[in-house]
């Protein structure tokens, strides 16, 4: 039962880091969705502040590219945190930091709310590859990406 929930705790403090500590997160209005080491969501609802093109009122290319890199990073964080099960103890998060991101945009950014799902392909000692995909409301795939990031 201790075990539980000092991963509840874990799972609270990702989410807090990831929601709260991150200015430009809660800019964009990210949430946790899910906390699935296998594939976490983040989700963020559509405001005019995110509009890229004002005329077809669809998000700017940026806010998508920035969520696919930020559900990149808390996979990698959870995975990491799941293949080293002793970070849960001395509560620390690994470093990652972004080395190459790349989106395809499929669709335009149209939808009420928006969700970011991330999956680790690879977790090397150093490099950790993920795929990400970015959906609206209506279950369309708006974006898909492909990232690597440091990790130490």
């Amino acid at each position: 039962m201790g075990g539980q929930r000092n991963i509840e705790g874990i799972e609270a403090a990702v989410g807090a880091a990831f929601e709260q500590m991150i200015p430009f997160n809660r800019v964009l209005g990210l949430q946790i969705e899910s906390l699935d080491p296998e594939a976490p969501r983040l989700k963020f609802e559509m405001r005019p502040e995110l509009v890229g093109n004002p005329v077809r009122q669809i998000l700017h290319g940026g806010v998508i590219s920035a969520t696919l890199d930020v559900v990149g990073g808390l996979a990698i964080a959870l995975a990491s945190l799941a293949a080293r099960p002793e970070l849960l103890t001395m509560a620390q998060f690994p470093n990652i930091g972004t080395i190459d991101l790349r989106v395809d945009y499929l669709r335009p950014g149209r939808g009420k709310y928006f969700v970011a799902t991330g999956r680790v392909v690879r977790l090397g000692g150093r490099v950790a590859v993920v795929h990400m995909d970015l959906v609206n409301d209506l279950g369309e795939q708006i974006a898909t990406g492909s990232a690597a990031y440091i990790v130490d």
